[in-house]
């Protein structure tokens, strides 16, 4: 299991290229999670200090590798945005409307993280982007050794926009770097004002919290300013953007925002 959070799946993920309604898959599993300690754990004294020595071995290895996706990207002028929130808060309706519109203006491409299916693969490459499915198996998050094997199936254009969707988790994917140049907390107005009190590491780390699913605000009870300034108190530094990505209201916003990640600017669109 992984030493960081007890996630893991023995067979590694499955790494499955979506395009033009054909799959790829591969089953290979020479680069998952990489388990070099011994399962029978001491469950004596001295375990606490065993597992956190694991956890910096796992973590120091993982951004061994994300400075490694970060400048194979950076060299080829491509803009990763790594895309956390609980299952169900709109990543893959905010990535497919992303698309469509902002695809006019220069290649965008996905990485998709989910424990199974290519269900939301399909979804990406029905709104125009080339999309590599990463299936995680018991894994609860994306870390940078899948992204540099995602990138190699993928293969994304020079100067393009990259579109990870991480795993719906607010836990463990905050602890992870993939190699990308802003981190993206989603969160949907039914799930309730507190997220930020609940799970606050993923808040500190963040670059941007987005608030969405702001057409249910006269259905469910939620209060904008008080869950901003949670994530404020937590980050004071954090940007937010709110939004809909149904409706497409406050949308511009959030492309403005990758446009500064981006050496490539996109302009507004017109909803």
């Amino acid at each position: 299991m992984c030493a960081t959070c007890g996630c893991g799946d023995t067979t590694g993920p499955r790494v499955s290229v979506v395009s033009g309604g054909e799959h790829e898959q591969d089953d290979s599993h020479g680069h998952g999670h990489h388990h070099d300690h011994d399962h029978d754990h001491d469950l004596g004294h001295g375990h606490s200090d065993h597992t956190v020595i694991l956890e910096q071995q796992v973590l120091a290895k993982n951004d061994g590798i994300a400075v490694h996706n970060r400048e194979w990207m950076r060299g080829r002028g491509i803009t990763a945005l790594n895309i956390m929130s609980s299952p169900g808060a709109g990543k893959t309706t905010l990535l497919a409307r992303t698309i469509r519109e902002l695809g006019r203006q220069r290649p965008i491409a996905v990485i998709e993280g989910d424990q199974e299916t290519r269900l939301d693969a399909e979804r990406i490459r029905e709104a125009g982007a080339s999309v590599v499915q990463v299936n995680t198996g018991a894994g609860c998050h994306l870390d940078a050794e899948m992204i540099d094997r995602a990138l190699r199936a993928l293969d994304p254009a020079d100067e393009s926009l990259l579109l990870i969707e991480n795993v719906g988790n607010l836990v463990c994917p905050a602890l992870f770097d993939l190699g990308e140049e802003g981190k993206v907390v989603l969160i949907s107005t039914p799930e309730g004002v507190d997220k930020p009190k609940k799970y606050p590491h993923i808040f500190a780390v963040a670059d941007l919290v987005v608030i969405n699913k702001i057409d249910l605000l006269p259905y469910v009870e939620f209060d904008v300013d008080a869950c901003v300034a949670q994530a404020k108190i937590l980050n004071p530094a954090v940007r937010v953007v709110v939004l809909s990505a149904t409706t497409g209201e406050g949308m511009d916003e959030w492309y403005e925002w990758i446009g500064s990640r981006s050496a490539i600017s996109p302009v507004a669109v017109d909803n």
